[in-house]
């Protein structure tokens, strides 16, 4: 794995200047040359297109690089592929990266890559990391070269499952039936990230209705959307009005279900009723996950030897890490009764007034807590 150190060790009696090696690539390759480019790989364990979390983060570093220019900022975004036949090539791409030595920080995501993360972490100590979406057990993993970022989705979640709890109920809306008090859930599997996701909902929906009935369901993956769109089928034919989808591309068939049964499904992590247009009517609006953000936050913050690595940060809606799109399209499709009593309880989130239980942390929910909140909502 040290192909590169032992290159550049033979290479280096001969004077061999390695600075001016530079050029443009493709699949988001624009490493640039020159010494003061800061490099950034983008290592996905699935693929673009999502149009939910892998595209956030592909979009925020592409907005970096057109901010600060090429001659300041490039990256390379590597499509490993999501499926169970991909996850044989994860860890040794992750150490290809690695053994290159040219990129400032590598950047990698979700519960799936953390073994590989910590593996490589301790082999190439002088390596920086960025993980983001999944919790970095420093404790067990000492290492000093890994900034961990993760977001307070159980605060705009919260907010979903207020407004799906209000919208099933309400008479002026054309796709629910009031007399049913049932929403829908969709998960692409259960890990912390999404149990995070699914409390803040659950409560989010009681707070508004003690009765509130929440039907569940996991994928098992993040990129069945067939799958995902059979799940969401069943749960409006079983009487949701309201769904939300929190299973990358496999959310993308909740959406597809709920045009097909004429219900509601919010979007996650980007604004999927602009990038689905066709299917706009039926996504109110979208609780986003601002990896994007997050990534120009933290490379900034790198770029100025500012950054703490080995140390894991929460962004909510105080640092802009989550939000709810309140746009023309959410003030069209969502009453004006129901869009103030979301914008009163974000506040109120903000300020410290509600605190939404969380899935993570020092403060996160036993097992037993998130089941017994999940029992306390099944639908009967």
């Amino acid at each position: 794995m040290k192909k590169k150190l032992l290159a550049m060790l033979l290479c280096a009696g001969m004077v061999v200047s390695l600075a001016a090696c530079g050029g443009s690539g493709e699949d988001g390759d624009s490493s640039g040359g020159g010494d003061d480019v800061y490099k950034a790989a983008l290592l996905l364990n699935g693929t673009l297109g999502d149009k939910s979390f892998y595209d956030s983060a592909n979009e925020g570093l592409t907005a970096l690089q057109d901010e600060l220019g090429e001659d300041k900022f490039t990256f390379k975004v590597e499509q490993m592929g999501a499926t169970s036949a991909d996850e044989a090539k994860w860890e040794p791409t992750l150490y290809d990266y690695c053994d290159d030595g040219s990129y400032d920080v590598i950047i990698v995501g979700t519960f799936q890559m953390l073994d590989a993360l910590s593996k490589a972490a301790a082999d190439y100590p002088d390596q920086k990391f960025i993980y983001f979406d999944e919790q970095y057990d420093f404790s067990v993993s000492e290492n000093d070269n890994v900034y961990n970022v993760l977001y307070k989705q159980n605060e705009v979640s919260y907010l979903v499952g207020a407004a799906a709890a209000m919208m099933t109920t309400d008479e002026t809306l054309p796709y629910v039936d009031p007399s049913n008090k049932v929403i829908g859930f969709l998960g692409g599997m259960e890990n912390s990230v999404i149990n995070d996701f699914l409390v803040g909902y659950i409560q989010g929906a009681k707070d508004i209705d003690p009765e509130i009935q929440v039907a569940l369901a996991y994928v098992g993956n993040f990129y069945d959307s067939a799958a995902g769109k059979d799940m969401a089928l069943t749960q409006y034919q079983n009487g949701a009005d309201v769904g939300f989808n929190v299973a990358g591309s496999a959310g993308l068939g909740q959406i597809e279900a709920a045009a097909q049964s004429q219900k509601y499904a919010f979007g996650v992590d980007s604004d999927q009723a602009a990038l689905l247009p066709e299917y706009a009517d039926y996504i109110p609006t979208s609780a986003l996950k601002n990896v994007g953000n997050s990534l120009i936050r933290a490379i900034k913050a790198d770029m100025e030897e500012e950054l703490e690595f080995d140390q894991t940060e929460y962004l909510g809606f105080a640092e802009g890490g989550v939000e709810l799109l309140e746009d023309d399209h959410y003030s069209e499709v969502v009453p004006e009764n129901i869009r103030t009593k979301i914008e009163e309880l974000k506040q109120q989130i903000t300020d410290g007034e509600i605190e939404v239980p969380t899935a993570l942390g020092d403060n996160a929910m036993s097992n037993d807590e998130i089941q017994e909140l999940i029992d306390s909502v099944k639908v009967k």
